[in-house]
């Protein structure tokens, strides 16, 4: 499911504040300064000193300052980067580190799963059961966490890999192909939501926006139901809840469909906090929390495809 962290935190959204601190942009939508105290006046004579107490003459300007003063004047303006705020490549710096961590752990779960040994086989299923758990409770604890953790971000992405790894071995075997399919689905609408968010304007805001919320928010609590009795065999076939058929047709595909379509608006989405994650000029630390929503959308977006994939080939 997608991350919960960008809608309930303020540190993504437009105008926003960052531990309680002062606005990140004054009244006139300049970026402040540490320091920087609204209502505060700045240039009354009486108020300005210098060290020694002495009043600070105005239009008395020595060659050394003026040449300082130049100097400045012709700098370039600092950016993200120099202040040490959250930039666009340090979102894609650090998405490209946690989907290597879940490329690594996702082989070594694949080829358990796949393996001829039984008993290798089996380790392999223990794996894929420790991921789904270890992905499942850290997703929720990194999602409400205030601030980000890499390290628990990171861990994340480990238990994540062995999941998918998994999945995606036992599908692999089932349905020759079926993996580059799905990944070459999810690129394709990462990239036409990419493309239709920078120039195209798209936007999920408004009403529209909440009913998208509303809708994955119902869509997750069936996921975590049909979970719970696939496990406990209350419900049968692969997919539990997903394989029963409603006027010949398995309940998993309009399901699938609603899914993928609900994963593609929540890229959107998470384009537009990260958007306002760099403009509002967060710490360089945000940068993670940015890169674990857009991971956990990307995620979601490749298992559907593959679950509806499956439904086609059989």
């Amino acid at each position: 499911m997608s991350n919960p962290f960008f809608s309930r935190s303020t540190a993504f959204q437009e105008g926003a504040r960052v531990g309680g601190s002062a606005p990140t942009r004054t009244p006139n939508g300049y970026p402040t300064m540490p320091g920087y105290q609204a209502g505060q006046q700045y240039g009354q004579t009486s108020q300005v000193a210098n060290r020694y107490g002495q009043a600070t003459g105005y239009g008395q300007v020595s060659p050394e300052q003026m040449a300082g003063l130049e100097a400045q004047y012709q700098a370039p303006s600092a950016t993200n980067a120099d202040m040490r705020r959250m930039t666009y490549d340090d979102v894609i710096i650090r998405t490209g580190g946690m989907f290597a961590v879940i490329l690594v752990m996702g082989a070594l779960s694949w080829n358990l799963v796949t393996s001829t040994d039984e008993s290798t086989a089996a380790l392999g299923g223990m794996a894929m059961l420790a991921g789904i758990f270890g992905s499942l409770v850290l997703g929720i604890v990194n999602s409400f966490k205030r601030d980000p953790s890499p390290a628990l971000i990171l861990a994340y992405a480990a238990f994540e890999g062995l999941l998918l790894g998994g999945l995606s071995g036992f599908m692999e075997a089932r349905y020759e192909g079926i993996v580059v399919q799905a990944v070459l689905a999810t690129l394709a609408t990462f990239g036409a939501m990419l493309a239709a968010y920078s120039y195209g304007g798209f936007r999920v805001q408004g009403r529209f926006r909440r009913v998208v919320v509303v809708a994955t928010l119902g869509y997750a609590i069936f996921c975590l139901i049909n979970l719970g009795l696939s496990m406990t065999g209350l419900a049968g076939g692969a997919w539990g809840l997903r394989s029963m058929t409603v006027m010949g047709i398995p309940l998993g595909i309009p399901l699938g469909i609603l899914a993928v379509v609900l994963a593609s608006l929540f890229l959107a989405i998470d384009f537009e906090s990260i958007e306002n994650g760099v403009r509002n000029g967060l710490p360089q630390r945000y940068a993670w929390a940015a890169a674990f929503g857009l991971v956990v959308t990307i995620v979601w977006l490749y298992v559907e495809f593959l679950r509806l994939l499956s439904y086609f080939r059989d």
